[in-house]
């Protein structure tokens, strides 16, 4: 690790398909990130900074505001963490919990890396990790706009037959049908003065999706990855993210030597343009953010 590098990177991002009118947001988990950086000048501390300012805000897929599952009355949440210092701990579909980036970072401190649904809740509980069970009006509206896409014939989700939600349905209540799909994550990659990487992501799942459903983001080398020549953070929908192991592949390419904006663009041509994906990454010297879908992001360079 290159102990005397002074500069630092912070690159912030809102989700694949979220509006840019959310980059003030995007902005404020920056500064947020770079002010806790400038006191612990440690970068997994930073990036659940920016992270938890997200999950705060709302309006993204990710804590408070996190997407209803079909059943409009369920939360399941996945988060992650990883640095360069050898901490990794994730989440996924934990109910109940704020700020699950939090409970993430608890899980590495723990025997554990993974831990995920009651076992994640229970784990919650044990150690005394705030709760958070109230539904807004934004996340009912969300959902609505999910019914009324499952009702028509264009897929709710690209390549998945809104039939199949149906047929495949699991959870203890009947469905009950009324242009939205909700796929996108939150997350941040920080360079920390000292040369450590981290980075850290919270996403609320997928709308639509069946109950149990873990998509990319709690899972290494899919939805995040850190190693010593940079942190990778992707956004999307999971169930493509994965089969590429997204982060793992382009941080392989930043290993190689390619410069950062081009390994960005060509993990996002990996895919369908159907398929909504983002990347978010920074290098030694690098920071960038690439995306087929909107975006609302934030870069904070020294």
């Amino acid at each position: 690790m290159n102990e005397e590098m002074q500069g630092y990177a912070i690159v912030v991002h809102g989700g694949a398909g979220s509006p840019r009118d959310y980059d003030d947001g995007c902005e404020r988990a920056a500064r947020a990130a770079a002010d806790e950086l400038s006191l612990s000048l440690d970068a997994l501390e930073a990036a659940m900074a920016a992270v938890t300012t997200m999950e705060d805000d709302g309006r993204f897929n990710a804590g408070t505001g996190s997407v209803l599952c079909l059943d409009g009355a369920t939360v399941e949440m996945d988060a992650s963490v990883m640095d360069t210092r050898g901490r990794l701990g994730a989440v996924a579909c934990v109910q109940g919990v704020k700020n699950p980036v939090l409970l993430a970072r608890a899980v590495a401190d723990s025997p554990h890396w993974l831990l995920a649904g009651e076992g994640a809740k229970r784990f919650a509980d044990a150690i005394r990790h705030p709760a958070h069970t109230s539904i807004s009006e934004h996340q009912r509206a969300a959902h609505q706009k999910v019914l009324k896409a499952l009702a028509g014939s264009v897929p709710a989700m690209p390549g998945v037959d809104n039939h199949a939600f149906l047929r495949f349905w699991n959870y203890q209540s009947p469905l009950n049908l009324p242009e939205h799909m909700a796929c996108d994550t939150v997350g941040a990659v920080v360079r920390a003065p000292d040369g450590h990487f981290a980075v850290a992501v919270s996403t609320g799942g997928s709308a639509p999706s069946l109950l149990g459903r873990v998509g990319d983001s709690p899972i290494i080398g899919s939805g995040f990855y850190a190693g010593k020549l940079g942190a990778v953070a992707a956004t999307g929908i999971g169930e493509q993210i994965v089969r590429h192991l997204l982060a793992r592949t382009v941080y392989g390419w930043i290993e190689d030597g390619m410069p950062l904006e081009q390994a960005l663009k060509r993990g996002v041509d990996l895919f369908d343009p159907a398929v909504a994906v983002g990347l978010i990454a920074v290098s030694r010297t690098e920071a960038a953010a690439h995306a087929n879908r909107d975006m609302p992001q934030s870069i904070i360079e020294s």
